[in-house]
Formats: C-alpha cells, sequence, structure tokens
C-alpha cells in the first residue's frame, strides 16, 4: 500500500488500519490520536476537555522544575516514542527525558524510553493505559510511570517506579504528597490535581520555592 492509497478516516470509536511504520510516518490525518501498534494503526477519538486540562497543568509544572533545574526535557503529545527498537511507537500524553538521554529524541520522535512516562485516563484509554502501555513501559525501561485518572467519582492517582529486576512498583503516597524518584526534589500535591482550575504557577512556586522561581524568571527576562 503506498501513502496516497491509504484512506483518511475520521474516527467515531477506536479504528485499526494496516500499513508500514515508514507509512505511518508520512501518514497525513486529521483529528483524534493515533498509535502505531504489531503493523496496524490504531486511531482514537479526541481527548476531553478535562484531559487536556490535566496535560497543560502538569507539562507546565514539570517543564518549569526540569528547566529551572536543567534536569531535562519535558514535551506534551502528539510526540511519538518507541521503547523498544523496532517496537510499537506510542504517544504518551506527556514525558521527562533526562538530559543524558536527551540523544534519544530526534526531529520527529523520541527513540528509546523516556525517564518518566504519565498517561491520563480517558474514558477509552483505561485498558491502554492500565495495561497495555503499562507492560510496554515496564519492559522498554520507563523508570517512572504515572496514571492519572481525574473522571468523576475516581480520581485516583498511582505511580510505579522500577525495582532493580526491572519490575514496577507500586509508590505510596504519604500525607498527599508525591515524592518523584526521577526528578530529584519534585514532589507533587494529588489534591491539586482534582482542583476545578489548578493553577501551575502556584504550585511551582510552591515546589522550588517563590523567590527562586522569581530570581529564574527575572534571569530570563
Amino acid at each position: 500500500m503506498s501513502v496516497a492509497e491509504i484512506p483518511a478516516i475520521e474516527p467515531t470509536t477506536e479504528t485499526h488500519l494496516r500499513m508500514s511504520y515508514e507509512e505511518y510516518k508520512h501518514w497525513e490525518h486529521e483529528g483524534g490520536l493515533t498509535e502505531w501498534i504489531d503493523g496496524e494503526v490504531h486511531i482514537y477519538m479526541p481527548p476531553t476537555i478535562l484531559h487536556q486540562r490535566m496535560v497543560a497543568f502538569l507539562t507546565f509544572l514539570l517543564q518549569g522544575f526540569a528547566r529551572l533545574h536543567r534536569l531535562g526535557e519535558v514535551l506534551a503529545a502528539p510526540i511519538t516514542m518507541r521503547v523498544l527498537s523496532g517496537g510499537n511507537a506510542r504517544e504518551p500524553d506527556l514525558f521527562f527525558l533526562a538530559t543524558e538521554h536527551l540523544g534519544y529524541l530526534t526531529e520527529t520522535e523520541l527513540n528509546g524510553p523516556a525517564d518518566l512516562v504519565v498517561e491520563i485516563i480517558s474514558p477509552e484509554s483505561v485498558r491502554r493505559d492500565k495495561d497495555d502501555k503499562f507492560y510496554e513501559y515496564q519492559a522498554g525501561g520507563v523508570r517512572e510511570y504515572w496514571i492519572i485518572d481525574p473522571r468523576p467519582k475516581r480520581k485516583r492517582a498511582d505511580f510505579f517506579v522500577l525495582d532493580d529486576q526491572g519490575v514496577y512498583q507500586p509508590v505510596p503516597v504519604t500525607d498527599g504528597v508525591y515524592h518523584s524518584t526521577v526528578l530529584p526534589n519534585f514532589w507533587l500535591k494529588v489534591d491539586w490535581l482534582w482542583a476545578e482550575e489548578p493553577n501551575p504557577l502556584t504550585a511551582l512556586a510552591e515546589v522550588v520555592g517563590a523567590e527562586q522561581l522569581i530570581k529564574a524568571i527575572q534571569s530570563a527576562a
């Protein structure tokens, strides 16, 4: 099948389309998240506003912290990540890549595991995030994995870290606060995630200290 022969598809439910990875990289489509899995393109429904607000909050918070301490780079979807060479091409909601691993990035994708991946659950992504991606990220060496479920009546955050055997272990939240193992000195109040309008600037100031944040802003001006 040539790229020109691949039909345009407007997703109403999850759709699968057979093609090679090279065809996938040159394929143009409109709307929705896509991932390349076992030789097929999976086309998903566009995210909800709640989902995107959560992504925006966490991207700002993590990106600000990583830049302030020069730890690496934080990027949000749509960016393809292949944790294993020749393996599935996923599009995490957002990820952190430590400075020493920035060589994994090309102009178009991440060839290798991010150090931290965050997935925000949508109604149709529960199995994908909690099962499929969980085991792929574990096998691929993603050191820390967050699964955030902001849906009404759920509001759950789970955090996992690879142990010495390469197996994800759940990390408990102490007094409502999670401390990252990949981002040194970064911590997250889980209640921030459930706020009606979470303020990432206020949260970042609380994590790094208001004075340090002001100095960083002034020096960048």
